[in-house]
């Protein structure tokens, strides 16, 4: 059974209550959860809408589950895509889908509930505010089917806390068996390779909005996957030198778009492992996208500690990744990823203060936080090798 540190768990630190905050809580936890107290607060005028609000956001997590299998269910019958055209009548759309207009009805109102769709008219449909941005995406499309994985290995959430079921997740990820397995499944490298690749198209967006990059000479990416973030950063900025680590076939996959984007003469995928290889030399800026998060403290130390060693003395890492919040408007994204990576079985989510204390072992001495005007999928951290 795998055990949790508490002391290393990504949640973000709190400080100590004091005897009499202890009693007070206890006081408030037990008139909260009284019957009398919700009959009170529902009957007060002045509490009611607060006692609403929060049955309505209870009822919300509640719902969750069946919310994501009707988007799920949207992508995988290529609703969202077919509405791009323009509304389409209850009977074109069951004809589509093959379905009997019956049983398609319901998932389509329940759509409708959800802001994905919209209705046009008497049985029309068409796009809603949250399904558009969807079937614009395939990075999305992509990931919301992927999640299927997910939603199978939490269907006893309990057992894969004890650890007591192996988890499909695992199986999805390549390098889960190690950073040098006998042999590479082609269609499983390419598979996780173009998820990552088309997903990456808002945090290249945050990224290029968030910081200046025309102050570098060379930026190499670690662990960059088909190269789609060192692609739009030699697209946007034309005097870079670009390089690339990643897994062998990998690195592979990344140099051929190299090649196709016309960057073959100043960008380079370099193949190995950050688990065992040196890194390539010569950047003055490194970037590390989505990456730490998967991986356990004793490979994130030794990453950055390799990260540190290849930088020049002025050189910098660029960080970006879901970082554990307290609190606030995105603070919501941590249960996804606490989840996410038990069941992928390696790495956790950490808050800001972890990882700035990972990164001054590894030798950086200034860590700050850079501003990210859109920090829904990554929050950033820069350091600087002294």
């Amino acid at each position: 059974m795998k055990s949790l540190d508490l002391a290393n768990a990504g949640l973000p630190s709190a400080a100590v209550r004091p005897g009499w905050r202890s009693q007070l809580d206890k006081l408030i936890d037990g008139w909260m959860s009284s019957p009398g107290f919700y009959r009170w607060a529902i009957g007060n005028p002045i509490t009611r809408w607060v006692t609403r609000r929060r049955a309505a956001q209870l009822f919300q997590i509640m719902a969750g589950f069946v919310h994501s299998q009707v988007l799920l269910s949207c992508v995988r019958l290529h609703l969202l895509e077919s509405l791009r055209d323009g509304p389409k009548s209850l009977e074109v759309l069951s004809q589509e889908c093959q379905m009997s207009p019956a049983a398609l009805q319901r998932l389509l109102h329940s759509a409708v509930s959800l802001r994905l769709l919209e209705l046009r008219g008497p049985h029309v449909y068409g796009l809603g505010a949250l399904g558009a941005p969807v079937a614009a995406d395939v990075g999305l499309r992509l990931m919301i089917e992927h999640n299927a994985v997910l939603f199978d290995d939490m269907r006893d959430t309990v057992a894969l806390l004890r650890d007591e079921i192996q988890p499909h997740m695992q199986a999805y990820w390549p390098y889960m068996d190690g950073d040098k397995p006998p042999s590479w499944e082609v269609d499983k490298v390419a598979r996780y390779s173009e998820l990552m690749a088309t997903s990456q198209r808002f945090v290249i967006e945050e990224l290029l909005a968030s910081y200046d990059f025309s102050q570098h000479r060379c930026v190499m990416d670690v662990g960059g996957g088909q190269g789609g973030w060192i692609t739009a950063l030699g697209q946007h900025h034309g005097q870079l030198q670009l390089k690339l680590f990643d897994l062998p076939p990998v690195a592979a996959l990344a140099q051929a778009r190299f090649e196709a984007n016309g960057l073959g003469g100043r960008a380079s995928a370099h193949g190995g492992s950050f688990i065992s290889d040196p890194l390539p030399t010569g950047a003055d800026l490194v970037t590390l996208v989505r990456v730490a998060h998967d991986h356990p403290d004793a490979t994130v130390k030794a990453l950055l500690k390799a990260i540190y060693q290849a930088l020049p003395v002025g050189g910098m890492l660029l960080l970006a990744e879901p970082m554990a919040q307290a609190t606030g408007p995105h603070s919501v994204g941590d249960a996804y990823f606490h989840f996410y990576l038990l069941a992928m079985g390696s790495g956790r989510l950490r808050s800001p203060e972890e990882l700035k204390t990972l990164l001054s072992e590894a030798g950086f001495g200034t860590v700050m936080d850079v501003a990210n005007p859109m920090p829904l999928h990554t929050r950033l951290l820069l350091a600087q090798k002294n």
